[in-house]
């Protein structure tokens, strides 16, 4: 019997899980080829969730940006105020469309996490190795306009998806999504790792409260 597409995904899901929804660091594995286009509508929870894991990529590539403009200041990674700021503003998104503004920002608490897992390994890497740290730096200011445009997208991919959210595929089709933008984006180790935290409260039945 030949496999079905969704077979197909699920087996490529278990290979890429261990990379992508792993704590750990360190050498990464090569990643998997990107899965065949899904001949299903756009409105199937397969490209519901593509957007998600893409906003999370371009996102956590702003991290980048963020820890070159703190790098040498001695301007704090963690920031309270700018996190309440992000998370007020998305819920309040999130009523507007309609969308659960509880699960919206237990998402969004992950994206803000996985930004600062990028920014601390940066900043260990260039304490390492100086050589390797930015020769300029970004303006905080117009980093956090493109943050806030990332941000509404994801609100609105997140009120796009509640049925893919909580269905029983969701787990293994976000992940198969998030090898394809792995390997679309070319991500190292870290951003690896970061991807798989931004995700972790995604999927509905895998949300953990307060996280």
């Amino acid at each position: 019997m030949q496999p079905t597409t969704s077979m197909r995904r699920a087996l490529v899901a278990g290979a890429a899980a261990a990379v992508l929804f792993a704590a750990a660091g360190g050498a990464v594995a090569a990643p998997a080829a990107p899965p065949a286009a899904p001949s299903a509508a756009a409105h199937s929870p397969y490209e519901q969730l593509r957007p998600l894991a893409a906003l999370s990529a371009e996102r956590l590539a702003t991290g980048d940006l963020v820890a070159a403009a703190k790098w040498g200041t001695g301007a704090p990674i963690d920031d309270p105020v700018r996190e309440r700021q992000v998370l007020d503003a998305v819920v309040a998104q999130a009523r507007q469309l309609g969308a659960d503004p509880v699960a919206t920002e237990r998402i969004f608490r992950d994206q803000i996490e996985a930004n600062k897992v990028v920014q601390r390994g940066l900043h260990r890497l260039w304490d390492a190795d100086p050589s390797s740290a930015p020769d300029e730096r970004p303006d905080l200011g117009e980093v956090r306009k493109e943050i806030n445009r990332i941000n509404g997208e994801l609100v609105r991919a997140v009120a796009a998806s509640p049925d893919a959210r909580s269905a029983p595929s969701c787990r293994p089709l976000l992940t198969v999504n998030a090898a394809h933008v792995r390997h679309e984006r070319r991500l190292d180790a870290l951003h690896t790792v970061a991807l798989g935290r931004a995700l972790r409260s995604v999927c509905t039945a895998y949300a953990t409260p307060g996280s």
